[in-house]
Parts: structure tokens; C-alpha cells; sequence
């Protein structure tokens, strides 16, 4: 069915990039979208419009198709897309007060304006339009991304991203494993690159502590930090340590077998510790780095949104500097460094971890699929906890 002339009496005040997108006709698997239908500006999507349990998923036929703003953004065709802890937690409003002001500094919306609210932000899909300002993809393209959790998500048909949070699918992987990298991948990537300072060039030989090592990020953190020579030390529940081995893992610890500590006591100290569980792990952990070495501790388990909902912006803010920087400097007193991260996106960083993917060095860990009619479904799984690897969800 073919793309056509999608926008031209959508959106009034977007006449000149309304023309310009009329111009555009592309032969694809999507509906056919005609301008003289009611349903040219709809698609179907799972959205929310409060904010709660499971209850408040709702499925339209309804949502209106995005439309390029900037001209550097592009219109994707989901094909698949997954489920996330952030999403379960967007869900039930974590996070809101901060990702409102994201989206409405200027505050000249009412409350409650984000509704509908679409979530998702992993998509692999194809380009069905470009802004006038993209240079490296074009219609056709088969791409991924992971899309901000202050925009729209892609738990929808089509989502609008920015051209520099796309990059060029791995050729290796269908959309439904691709679907199920870009999230996760990029949250690893800022822990263990960007905040930590590790790469293929200074790693042979580090040793590392993944702590949650079974779920999205532990197993992408894993392959990473392998396929850059690290030694890696993975700790799971006793079900999951058969997967953490096949993916390279060095040593597996169970948490449920005995005292951590003791556990950890046996090993060498290690040089880099990512922490993705957070909570009680911070009063010990951090003595198991090698002293006064630049050894690092990076938790992507932080209190930086929960401050602000529970705070206000200003206050929430005010707070969060405050405990990361007391602990950044007691803990650079004892010889190590302490640090927080979180998701970037970044098409560049995929292109990079692309590569990877295509030399076989990442390998898509899905421990379930679901059909898009099947969303809420995939929503309980995910909340349940103790993931093994994603939950992916088909739209195609």
C-alpha cells in the first residue's frame, strides 16, 4: 500500500511544510493515507491518559499521525518496538514533574496536556519522510532508534524522532531483534563509555562487576564490556546464570546463594562496577574497587525524577545536588569514584554499537515477543521483574 501526500488539510499552520510533504509519495508496506478521508490523519496507538496501573493502557484507532515540525526530524514506520522498565514506571507517573517541564518549559500548557500520552521508546522501522535538513537517511531506509521519554513514544504506527537520535538498522537483525537493542544499549553506553571513560582501547584486561546482570542493560553491558577484552564478573539469580555465561560473563555470582559481601570477598578487587539495582548494593559495593586507581562506581539507579515529583522542580533539584555531590566527595576520600548515569540518545553511539552487531559481537537477548494487540500483557511481564533479557513487541 503507498504513503501518500500525508499532510496537506491536517494542520493549518503548518501550510509551507504541509506543501512540501505533499510533494513526497512513497511506495511502502503502510496504509494507504488518503487526504480526503477522515482517516488520513489517524493511526492506531496505545496510549494513556492518566496516569495509573495497567488499567489506564487504552488502545485508539484514533491518534493523530505525527507531522514534521523541525526539518530535522523524520517520520519512522514502527515495525517493532519494545517494553522497558521506564515505561511501566511512566505508567503509574514516575518522573512526570521533570519530563513536563521538558516538554513545556515555558509552562504554557494546562496540566494534564501530555494526554494522550504514548509510551515505548525503542522503534526499528523504515523512513517514510524526511525534514529538509536530513542529509543521512531518506524514505526507504531501514533504521533504529530510542526515542527521549519526554516525546511520544513508538507504541503507535508511526513516531516522529530526531535525525540525530536515528542510525541505520544492523543489517544482521530483523526489526524485531533490532527493536530490542537501542534503549538499553545506549543506557550501558552512557554508564560504561561516557560517565566511566571505558573503551575498546583501555579495557583488556579491566575487571568488571555487573550487578543485575540478566536484564537489558546487564546483558548488552556484558557483551560490551567482552568484545572490549574486560574480565567480567556478572551477578544474577541462580535461573539466570546460564545465559550470563553464554554471553561471555567470567564469573557468575547468585545473589540468593548467601551474603554478597562474602561472595565477593573471594574475588579481586575490581576496576569498574556497574550498578543496576541499586538500593542497599551502594553500602557495600564500592569496597570492592581497587583503591586509589581511578576504579569507578556507576549506578543508573538514582533518585534525580523521584526528588523532582516528590519536590517540585527547584527543591528536587536542590536535593539531588546535594546527594550526589556528598557522596562524589566522601567517596573520592576513600580512593574511588562515584557516579550516576542515565539513557542518552544518540544516533551516532548506535551507529557504533551498529558495527558491533554486524561483527557479531552483540547479539539481540529477547526473552519474549508479544503482538501489538497484546501490549498491556507485555506491560505485566515487565513489572513482574527479573527480567532475562527484553520484552519486544511486533506492530508489523
Amino acid at each position: 500500500m503507498e504513503f501518500l501526500k500525508t499532510c496537506i488539510l491536517r494542520r493549518h499552520a503548518c501550510t509551507a511544510v504541509c506543501f512540501w510533504r505533499s510533494q513526497v509519495v512513497q511506495k511502502s508496506s503502510a496504509r494507504k493515507i488518503s487526504t480526503t478521508s477522515s482517516r488520513s490523519t489517524v493511526m492506531p496507538a496505545w496510549v494513556i491518559d492518566k496516569y495509573g496501573n495497567n488499567e489506564v493502557l487504552r488502545f485508539t484507532q484514533n491518534m493523530m499521525i505525527p507531522i514534521i515540525h523541525y526539518p530535522n526530524e523524520v517520520i519512522i514506520k514502527v515495525h517493532a518496538a519494545s517494553v522497558n522498565p521506564i515505561d511501566v514506571n511512566m505508567r503509574s507517573g514516575y518522573g512526570a514533574t521533570a519530563l513536563n517541564m521538558k516538554r513545556d518549559p515555558l509552562h504554557i500548557r494546562t496540566k494534564g496536556e501530555e494526554f494522550p500520552l504514548t509510551l515505548g521508546r525503542d522503534v526499528s522501522g523504515v523512513v517514510m519522510e524526511c525534514g529538509l535538513d536530513v542529509r543521512y537517511f531518506k524514505p526507504g531506509d531501514e533504521v533504529w532508534a530510542a526515542v527521549p521519554p519526554w516525546k511520544q513514544g513508538t507504541l503507535s504506527e508511526f513516531v516522529v524522532v530526531s535525525g540525530n537520535e536515528v542510525s541505520h538498522k544492523p543489517r544482521s537483525l530483523t526489526h524485531t531483534q533490532a527493536a530490542s537493542l537501542p534503549y538499553v544499549a545506549l543506557t550501558a553506553w552512557s554508564a560504561i563509555n561516557k560517565v566511566g571513560g571505558l573503551n575498546d582501547k583501555n579495557c583488556t584486561g579491566k575487571r568488571v562487576l555487573i550487578l543485575g546482570a540478566s536484564g537489558g542493560v546487564g546483558t548488552f553491558a556484558i557483551q560490551i564490556m567482552k568484545a572490549w577484552d574486560a574480565h567480567v564478573t556478572a551477578v544474577c539469580s541462580r535461573d539466570a546464570s546460564e545465559l550470563v555465561r553464554k554471553l561471555g560473563a567470567d564469573d557468575v555470582l547468585d545473589y540468593k546463594s548467601g551474603n554478597m559481601e562474602e561472595q565477593l570477598k573471594s574475588l579481586k578487587p575490581f576496576d569498574f562496577i556497574l550498578d543496576n539495582v541499586g538500593g542497599s548494593t551502594e553500602t557495600w559495593a564500592l569496597s570492592f574497587l581497587k583503591k586509589w586507581s581511578g576504579a569507578t562506581y556507576v549506578t543508573l539507579v538514582t533518585p534525580f525524577l523521584l526528588n523532582m515529583d516528590r519536590l517540585g522542580i527547584a527543591d528536587g533539584m536542590l536535593q539531588t545536588g546535594v546527594t550526589v555531590g556528598s557522596k562524589t566527595l566522601k567517596h573520592f576520600w576513600q580512593g574511588v569514584h562515584y557516579r550516576w548515569a542515565f539513557f542518552m540518545a544518540s544516533g551516532p553511539y548506535l551507529d557504533d554499537i551498529a558495527q558491533l552487531v554486524d561483527a557479531g559481537k552483540i547479539q539481540p537477548v529477547i526473552e519474549k515477543t508479544f503482538p501489538f494487540s497484546k501490549v498491556p500483557e507485555a506491560f505485566l511481564k515487565v513489572e513482574r521483574g527479573h527480567a532475562r533479557g527484553k520484552t519486544v513487541i511486533t506492530v508489523v
